[in-house]
């Protein structure tokens, strides 16, 4: 397991229902029946990865390059705020 997470686990799995739940659908069988009706899905990511598309280059080409916008607002805002409370 990792040092650090993420994210925090939720109270449901600190209590131990998620895997309740799993092995419940395991013993049930549920999964064999979702991995039949899920096939082509599971068909279609596995040739869309094999091609790239889910690579660093393809997503780029998709959605644009990255914008630095986000880091500029954590450096203005509070830039801004010091210089607002010595102008008071």
């Amino acid at each position: 397991m990792k040092l650090f997470r993420y994210r925090k686990p939720s109270l449901k799995t600190l209590l131990g229902l998620t895997k309740a739940e799993r092995k419940i659908k395991k013993d049930l069988g549920i999964y064999e029946v979702t991995k039949i009706i899920n096939a082509h899905k599971n068909l279609k990511r596995r040739i869309l990865n094999k091609a790239g598309y889910y690579s660093e280059p393809a997503k780029i080409l998709r959605n644009g390059a990255p914008r630095p916008g986000g880091c500029l607002v954590v450096l203005i805002v509070p830039l801004l705020m010091t210089v607002a409370y010595f102008m008071v």
